[in-house]
């Protein structure tokens, strides 16, 4: 079996599985995160490791059969964001000083006292609601954006994408719900929302979208774009 090993964060990741998806096959991802969130590499036993033991677990390493998600022909492999998750990787691109997790929390803090929530639609089969939310974040993982437990009961390998919908907060309650979503006990907040689902769709109609896809920002130009799992897709080095 062939194996591509991505060495590097969530972007790398995103690019190279994005790659060998275009081509097809039976090609393997490994990963050995070298990155600031490595939110995938929770999922494949080498989040943590140094370079020299997560290359060792690699050899040894398991293929596992995962899900991607895919919008705007382009797919991603651990999550999908709108709303205050790309505001906050667009504030994060400018900070490049910060390391690891002061990275993610850092930008968090100061997004959120800029942030004006945007009004939303979001469509599925299982669930349907409008109004100003925070954010929606679409996992194929449990966590995103470092250490931020979105979807909890997320499987990369269900055929299904967990979305997590925050509503509008206030900032006592948004600093309250930081450590629960890092904790991943937000679930029952009542300004939060978890479902399943095998597609939905996000309509904005003041503006055009603005997305992250694995933590790469994305400016769609368009007011409605749909989100889609594809099944069974990716072949995955998972460590034992």
């Amino acid at each position: 079996m062939q194996r591509v090993i991505a060495v590097g964060g969530d972007g790398t990741v995103h690019d190279v599985a994005n790659g060998l998806l275009r081509v097809g096959g039976g090609t393997a991802l490994g990963v050995v995160p070298i990155g600031s969130g490595n939110d995938f590499a929770k999922l494949t036993g080498t989040y943590r490791h140094s370079i020299a033991r997560a290359v060792a677990r690699l050899v040894t390493a398991r293929s596992r059969i995962f899900d991607a998600g895919e919008a705007l022909g382009e797919h991603f492999v651990n999550s999908l964001g709108f709303g205050f998750g790309p505001a906050v990787v667009q504030l994060r691109n400018r900070m490049p000083g910060l390391r690891g997790f002061l990275s993610y929390l850092v930008p968090v803090v100061r997004a959120f006292a800029r942030f004006q929530p945007p009004r939303l639609e979001v469509r599925s089969a299982e669930w349907t609601e409008t109004g100003y939310m925070m954010m929606v974040e679409v996992c194929n993982g449990t966590t995103a954006g470092g250490d931020y437990r979105f979807a909890p009961a997320a499987s990369p390998a269900d055929g299904r994408l967990d979305a997590c919908l925050i509503r509008r907060v206030s900032l006592p309650r948004f600093l309250l719900a930081l450590p629960r979503v890092m904790r991943g006990t937000h679930t029952n907040m009542r300004e939060v929302a978890l479902f399943q689902t095998r597609r939905l769709t996000i309509r904005c109609a003041e503006a055009p979208l603005l997305l992250h896809l694995d933590g790469e920002l994305r400016d769609s130009g368009v007011h409605e774009v749909t989100v889609r799992v594809r099944a069974k897709c990716l072949n995955v080095l998972v460590a034992q």
